[in-house]
């Protein structure tokens, strides 16, 4: 059931949960590929590739949030048949989130569980200026200021970065030129995650999800910067599984996809 927009990383057919994961700017479906190793059997672990990169790299990527869940939407919805929820890093926050409202506001099933990690809530304005058409070097270094991430080893070479860039260029226009709108609520509880350390993300400013959703809602810091998904996964995966347990919980049998 795999699809050029979204990767089953770990085929399991008695799975009761179907998470969706969807990447930070720049990557692909590959950083969740460590991922159902240490989530139980009953989760069935599914990555979003969007075009631009890794498998689908000649592609060309997409510059809007509305090209990107008009993209995802139908590549997704035969994959609803079953309990299901959505992980997201960063961008892919906000992908995950407009995800969910428009499948709420189309009126078909919704996420069990909203897992939103290293991303301000919408409501928070971003204080920076625009970055997404510096010149290649100046996009480069705000980046790295701004973010880090990126591997010296991968900035050493040239031909590397200029597969990079692309992909990372395009998706902060996804980002910078999304406007978010506050209504309404979402209705899948929320569980968002943060990094101590992460100067672009400040816990008041995660707290504010809170206000997006009419569902439960649980924030927990780890110890890390913008990228404790990489450094402390682990740990972030021990807290995924006990989030996911009341939806593994749940029967099938009441499940009624729309």
């Amino acid at each position: 059931m795999s699809n050029a927009w979204v990767r089953c990383l770990s085929v399991r057919p008695q799975a009761r949960v179907r998470l969706f994961c969807f990447p930070y700017a720049g990557a692909g479906a590959s950083v969740y590929r460590l991922w159902p190793g240490e989530l139980s059997p009953a989760v069935e672990v599914w990555a979003v590739q969007l075009p631009g990169r890794e498998t689908r790299l000649h592609e060309p990527a997409l510059t809007s949030m509305t090209a990107v869940v008009n993209g995802l939407m139908p590549a997704l919805t035969p994959l609803l048949d079953r309990p299901f929820a959505f992980f997201g890093h960063s961008m892919g926050a906000l992908v995950a989130c407009e995800l969910a409202r428009s499948l709420q506001l189309q009126g078909r099933c919704e996420p069990a569980l909203l897992m939103l990690s290293a991303r301000r809530s919408p409501s928070v304005p971003d204080t920076d200026p625009p970055i997404h058409r510096l010149g290649h070097d100046d996009f480069v270094t705000e980046v790295d200021r701004r973010y880090g991430g990126i591997p010296k080893e991968v900035k050493a070479h040239r031909e590397l970065m200029e597969l990079l860039v692309p992909a990372l260029q395009a998706d902060m226009a996804v980002v910078e030129t999304h406007r978010h709108a506050m209504l309404p609520l979402l209705n899948s509880p929320m569980h968002v995650f943060g990094g101590d350390a992460d100067s672009r993300t400040r816990r008041e400013d995660l707290q504010a999800w809170e206000a997006t959703t009419c569902g439960a809602f649980r924030l927990t810091m780890l110890a890390g910067d913008h990228f404790f998904i990489n450094s402390q996964r682990s740990h972030l995966l021990a807290l995924v599984s006990e989030s996911l347990r009341p939806v593994v919980a749940q029967t099938n049998d009441s499940w009624v996809p729309l």
